[in-house]
């Protein structure tokens, strides 16, 4: 399990598995945002297997499926609702944690400086530079 923090709040990993609950509840998460959809993986890492397993170690789930084509100021909208605008240590998971970061950052646009947010996400490892653009004002 690889969970990156871009924030003291927000947090991104690759691929979760049902066996990471324990860990993850210990890294001070209380919600886990599933960005990746079920076409992508396995039943045994799909959305439903991974909340059962959520919800048994006491965890808050969500799923927003989010593809690159699909993040559209509405979805992110809904995406920052579900993982931002909360009381929540959040973790939110895709394939490798890129667009669940790239999510966040949209998100964000427009409060914070498009540096601060290519900065966070530098620290957990992903590179996001080359959106300096269209982080530079409201996204959603």
């Amino acid at each position: 399990m690889d969970i990156r923090q871009i924030t003291p709040r927000f947090f991104a990993a690759p691929q979760i598995a049902p066996s990471d609950m324990e860990a993850i509840k210990e890294a001070g998460v209380t919600l886990i945002l599933c960005n990746r959809p079920d076409a992508e993986v396995p039943p045994s890492h799909q959305h439903a297997a991974i909340q059962a397993a959520a919800e048994a170690a006491g965890l808050r789930f969500a799923v927003q499926e989010l593809t690159h084509q699909t993040m559209t100021p509405d979805v992110i909208a809904r995406n920052r609702e579900i993982g931002v605008a909360q009381d929540e240590v959040v973790l939110a998971y895709c394939a490798s944690g890129t667009r669940s970061t790239i999510a966040w950052a949209l998100g964000q646009a427009g409060e914070q400086p498009a540096d601060a947010l290519i900065e966070a996400a530098r620290a957990g490892g992903y590179d996001l530079s080359h959106m300096r653009g269209v982080l530079s004002a409201p996204y959603a």
